[in-house]
């Protein structure tokens, strides 16, 4: 059985296994009454039962307080007041967005585990809307990996293929989404934390614009984003996501976008102007069934009436490495901060990484700083003649678990995200959807970017392509069950 491009039909039908309904089915069948919140919590509570031992994606995990809100909610459906298009939907944030009492350990053994004073936005806007608060997932030290390796959560692991990494540092989210663990997760994105966990496990996500959906703290290029099995999915949760909140001080002022007309049809895409990236201009070389998937998503919108054209590269490998630098000197400020008990419990890789950056004078970190601007002027000038630029979402597929990066060499950490990281620097929202498979069965992630603030024209577009893209094979299973499963 392949997996399906549109969400998962008319809930009259049987009753299906809710750990895998979409999130706008599932609110359908609240509406009217064919299951309740607390059938959905108690179905995906049993298979992260089947599944967590292998994937180590959660933390914070508590049934009985996921069940209590799931009877709350199921009385407020009951009465036909439910608070928001996401009531009862089991959902999960990351480690690094804060929920009141609950620690933050930012995925390292070196954080004091103090309890959070209020909910960060993302999850003061779902628990708002009555969604079902099923765990946080975990990350990486400080969120600056693209793997599920942490000194504080067990290593996070691929469904696909548990030798894998799922990405990071939004692996836990990744991971969870790719193996049923309920409709909604919410990550975070600074250099492609969304879209690469997201295209190394085969779901959608969108980075949106910077400060559509208000974040605390703020940062330069850092966005949270929905991660689902579906882009109708990431259009329902944008719906309660987006609400404002005054504590971003990088919030964009609040716009009624409809993101409920996200699905307008494979038709959205005649006329599309396309730019096709496929050399992102340094960092690793693309691996040629990627370029192949990419190349072949290409076709496909140009055969739905897309005008598709190649474009240049256009981030340098100064670029690159000047964010590399600051990033570094950041951490290592970061670090020394810490006291000194505490700072031998930082994963050995990022200290490495951090430590490298000691010798850096004042001239060299601006000059480096410098390079955000820089790959912001250069990555809006290069996408203004299109409406969406298509491109992979990491030149290769998923390394191993136990890797830090695909290079695993701290000195050399970022070379597969140069075709994300620009649209974190420009602002510009860009998804990650699944567009094909290696001979050895990963996933491949196809980056939608858009103009700035366009965040509901890349939903379109990705919705399309859902559409239109050949047949994806049906998701993983827990190990236990492989064997049972037909495909």
């Amino acid at each position: 059985m392949s997996r399906p491009g549109a969400p998962v039909g008319d809930p009259r039908r049987a009753t299906p296994a809710l750990h895998e309904v979409s999130a706008a089915e599932l609110v359908a069948g609240y509406r009217a009454g064919h299951w309740s919140p607390v059938e959905a919590t108690q179905a995906v509570l049993a298979h992260v039962e089947r599944w967590e031992r292998h994937l180590h994606a959660l933390y914070l995990l508590r049934p009985e307080q996921a069940l209590a809100q799931a009877r709350a909610s199921e009385a407020r459906w009951r009465r036909g007041a439910p608070l928001g298009p996401l009531d009862g939907v089991p959902v999960t944030v990351k480690d690094n967005i804060a929920t009141a009492g609950d620690p933050l350990p930012l995925g390292t053994a070196a954080s004091e585990l103090a309890p959070a004073a209020a909910d960060a936005p993302p999850a003061a806007r779902l628990r708002e809307g009555g969604a079902v608060l099923l765990a946080k997932t975990t990350m990486p030290d400080y969120g600056m990996l693209s793997s599920g390796l942490s000194s504080f959560h067990a290593l996070a692991r691929n469904p696909w293929d548990l030798g894998r990494t799922p990405g990071g540092s939004s692996a836990g989210a990744g991971a969870a989404a790719a193996a049923g663990y309920g409709p909604i997760h919410v990550g975070t994105d600074i250099g492609g934390s969304l879209r690469l966990p997201a295209g190394w496990c085969g779901i959608a996500t969108l980075k949106p614009s910077l400060g559509r959906i208000p974040i605390d703290p703020p940062y330069t290029g850092r966005a949270a984003g929905p991660m689902t099995r579906t882009v109708t999915d990431c259009a329902l949760a944008m719906q309660v996501l987006a609400q404002p909140d005054a504590r971003d001080s990088m919030g964009l002022p609040w716009q009624d976008i409809a993101w409920h007309d996200a699905d307008r049809g494979a038709a959205q895409l005649r006329g599309l102007r396309v730019g096709l990236l496929l050399e992102a201009g340094c960092g690793l070389p693309v691996d040629p069934q990627v370029r192949a998937a990419v190349e072949r998503a290409a076709l496909l919108f140009a055969e739905a009436g897309a005008r598709v054209e190649p474009m240049a590269p256009f981030l340098t490998r100064e670029m690159l490495d000047g964010m590399d630098r600051f990033w570094r000197m950041r951490s290592l400020l970061d670090i020394r901060a810490l006291p000194a008990g505490r700072r031998d419990r930082v994963l050995p890789y990022i200290r490495a990484w951090a430590e490298s950056a000691a010798g850096l004078d004042g001239e060299a970190v601006f000059r480096a700083a410098s390079q955000f601007h820089a790959t912001r002027v250069a990555t809006v000038a290069a996408c203004q003649p299109y409406d969406i630029v298509l491109s992979p979402v990491s030149p290769v597929a998923a390394p191993p678990a136990d890797w830090a990066s695909p290079t695993n060499d701290p000195l050399r950490p970022l070379e597969h995200i140069a075709f994300t990281v620009p649209f974190n620097m420009s602002e510009q929202p860009a998804a990650s959807v699944p567009c094909g498979m290696t001979s050895d069965g990963l996933p491949i992630g196809l980056q939608l970017a858009g103009r700035r603030f366009d965040d509901l024209g890349v939903l379109q577009a990705a919705r399309a392509w859902e559409l239109v893209r050949d047949p994806l094979p049906a998701w993983p299973q827990p190990p236990s069950e492989a064997a049972d499963h037909v495909d």
